[in-house]
């Protein structure tokens, strides 16, 4: 049998740390290796999902964690502001960082893809897991070519950090490979409230909604004459997109570099 991958998770007393937690457990090729969460005490990570207990304690410093376990990989959901720093601790480490912490820049990008080559490790940051998102995105940079009049909506929880989403923006990236920049509308058009035409971006709109009791959702829409089309992602459930994840632990291994979208890795 293969040596298991040892995974450490960031975040792992939040709701998508969690369902790490519980996925990487229940793969026999996979090993937790730690568990890492400012806001807890001490516990077992099996406690965190229902399972026996592990042997692993959820400690809340990163650093120490990954000097202590030494694990393969970091599989990160936890903010936006501590998202840069946790991939740089994992990549002095040798720890390859999975990130599904939105909120990276370009130039962030840049310099941890630079890190990580100096490391001759690789990593990943992904807005979105899902593969249906995934398709989402590829589906809406096909419409755009026949169809360049787009707007974006995006739904999350009321709790949600950054706006708009990563998912969105990685959405109106891939538009932006299909489409020349146009600017929408009647030129004339003014905001009465200011905002109210959402984001700019490459000449569309971006609108984010907030409301609780909402999961993720994304819908894109396009307009033509005497017709529109709407390609729409829902997720209902957070352990959507743990296959995505189990995937990225698998094929970050072989993987040199810093990876910006999952959709690199599928096949």
């Amino acid at each position: 049998m293969a040596e298991r991958i040892s995974v450490a998770v960031a975040g792992a007393t939040g709701r998508m740390g969690r369902e790490v937690v519980r996925m990487v457990l229940e793969d026999d090729s996979l090993r937790l290796a730690a568990a890492v969460a400012r806001t807890s005490g001490p516990a077992d990570a099996g406690s965190l999902v229902g399972k026996p207990d592990t042997g692993v304690t959820v400690t809340p410093d990163l650093q120490s964690a990954l000097a202590a376990a030494r694990p393969d990989v970091l599989v990160d959901f936890t903010s936006p502001k501590a998202a840069m720093p946790n991939a740089e601790t994992a990549i002095s480490y040798g720890v390859r960082p999975i990130m599904g912490t939105t909120g990276f820049t370009t130039e962030q990008i840049d310099e941890l893809d630079k890190q990580c080559r100096d490391k001759g490790i690789g990593g990943l940051i992904a807005p979105n897991f899902s593969i249906g998102a995934i398709l989402m995105m590829k589906f809406s940079s096909m419409a755009a070519k026949y169809f360049p009049h787009v707007e974006i909506i995006e739904y999350h929880g009321d709790q949600k950090l950054d706006a708009p989403s990563g998912t969105s923006i990685k959405t109106a990236e891939w538009i932006s490979q299909s489409r020349q920049e146009l600017r929408q509308g009647n030129p004339q058009e003014e905001e009465v409230i200011e905002g109210a035409r959402g984001g700019y971006y490459n000449g569309f709109r971006i609108h984010s909604v907030r409301l609780p009791g909402v999961f993720a959702q994304q819908e894109v829409i396009f307009g033509a004459f005497g017709q529109t089309l709407k390609i729409r992602h829902d997720s209902y459930d957070r352990a959507g997109y743990m296959p995505g994840v189990n995937v990225a632990i698998k094929k970050i291994m072989n993987v040199t570099g810093m990876v910006y979208g999952f959709e690199h890795f599928m096949d």
